[in-house]
């Protein structure tokens, strides 16, 4: 279990994050969703560690977050992040398996079971003819999804995704989503991911948590938080929400005027 209390993220004299609580328990998933600046990102950064609060804190299993050696953190917390950090040429294959380390042997080498998990997730994310190509060479969408199968690989019980649906289409956005929220599901992980795409996060997540500004605008069900009112209020934005004819989730569609 991940649990955030009052977080306040101060980056003077701006707050970009300010006493937002939240609770990701085994099995759920927790989308986060508000306009560009209201500090999503920010928040999820504070809950992997990378960024440090002014306030408030980050609880793993009841045990402070900052008492974690990063290894530790790395073998409980896989994190998708916006952008890869490539600096040099690695195959697809070797990126994946860097996700092993955390588990690797008193060498550094990684094992044959290690081998075996990333090929099953290659397989998974449908990269298998990836493999040996270098992740420096892909398209953008290609990268993300070795991003993810890359955090995937790590078979931890928290996964913190920033945007893992940047740049896929439409196939693979809802085969990535549908790995994540199968993991909740099969072996009671927590994801909270970070998503603009408001019907995506209302047909995989448990709970979504609205944001603007820096504030937690309203946390609950989909049904709950993504009405007509509190979207208006977030994007300053006129919305038609009905149900998706087939999950029963809710749909949003933008209503655009027109001029002429």
């Amino acid at each position: 279990m991940l649990e955030a209390e009052d977080i306040t993220v101060n980056y003077d004299p701006r707050v970009a994050v300010a006493n937002v609580s939240l609770r990701a328990e085994p099995g759920e998933l927790i989308a986060i969703i508000g306009p560009n600046g209201a500090g999503k990102s920010t928040l999820l950064g504070v809950l992997n560690g990378s960024i440090k609060a002014t306030r408030g804190s980050v609880l793993l299993n009841g045990t402070p977050l900052s008492t974690f050696a990063r290894r530790a953190v790395a073998r409980q917390i896989a994190v998708v992040a916006q952008e890869a950090d490539l600096r040099f040429p690695v195959t697809v294959m070797e990126f994946v398996l860097g996700a092993r380390y955390a588990w690797s042997n008193a060498w550094g080498w990684e094992s044959e079971h290690d081998v075996a998990i990333a090929r099953r997730i290659l397989r998974e994310t449908e990269l298998e003819d990836f493999e040996a190509r270098l992740m420096n060479e892909l398209s953008g969408g290609e990268r993300q999804r070795v991003v993810l199968a890359r955090a995937l690989a790590t078979e931890a019980p928290v996964f913190l995704l920033d945007e893992p649906t940047a740049n896929l289409d439409l196939a693979h956005q809802a085969t990535m989503l549908r790995l994540v929220r199968g993991r909740c599901d099969k072996s009671a992980a927590a994801a909270i991911v970070v998503t603009h795409d408001v019907n995506l996060a209302a047909e995989f997540s448990d709970q979504v948590l609205l944001m603007k500004d820096g504030h937690a605008i309203s946390m609950g069900r989909p049904a709950e938080v993504l009405t007509t009112g509190l979207l208006k209020e977030v994007f300053e934005l006129e919305v038609i929400v009905d149900a998706h004819p087939i999950s029963g989730a809710p749909r949003i569609t933008p209503v655009h005027g027109r001029q002429g």
